[in-house]
């Protein structure tokens, strides 16, 4: 609030003392005096003011300032704790890689494997089923051994002859290596 020199803007009574003789001139003197004194002491307290304004404004900068450094610390912690996790996410994404490609070897092994023991398996199965044609080819030879050998062995029984020899002489009815022939047919 500023105080008004020489009566300007002031209201009738202040006019008329100034217009007046020179002991209201002297007091308007002093009144001016007053005024600049005022407005001396109103730019001092507004001086004052600001400065303590200034001051308050500096606090709340140093608030400020702090807080932005916790935010600034707690961002960097933060920030360090989500460069550890995804450190440790990044180690574990490339162990499971390593297992991903040892497997993928180790099936492609499996595979050739089971290809190879495939391949054995078909062979070992038509030899087995060759083996069991052989096999079973094998008993129906037998079975037609045997069968020819009851053939044989009906066709070549012989009667004996009575012990009486049908016509006379002194001899044996057969010749003596005949005789041990049929007796081996026999057995």
């Amino acid at each position: 609030m500023r105080l008004m020199r020489s009566g300007e803007g002031a209201g009738p009574v202040v006019r008329r003392i100034c217009a007046g003789s020179d002991s209201a001139r002297s007091v308007m003197a002093a009144f001016r005096d007053m005024v600049e004194v005022s407005n001396w002491l109103l730019s001092l307290l507004g001086a004052n003011r600001a400065e303590a304004q200034q001051r308050r404004l500096l606090g709340s900068y140093e608030q400020m300032m702090e807080r932005l450094l916790e935010m600034q610390d707690g961002a960097y912690r933060q920030l360090r704790e989500t460069l550890a996790v995804e450190e440790e996410v990044a180690q574990s994404l490339l162990e499971l890689k390593e297992c991903t490609r040892q497997g993928d070897t180790e099936l492609q092994q499996l595979e050739v494997e089971l290809q190879r023991t495939s391949k054995e398996d078909t062979c070992v199965q038509a030899k087995l089923r060759q083996l069991i044609t052989e096999l079973q080819e094998l008993r129906e030879m037998e079975e037609e051994l045997q069968r020819q050998e009851r053939d044989v062995d009906e066709d070549n029984t012989v009667n004996i002859p009575s012990a009486v020899p049908p016509w006379p002489h002194s001899g044996p009815a057969y010749p003596l290596g005949q005789c041990t022939a049929l007796a081996e047919v026999h057995q």
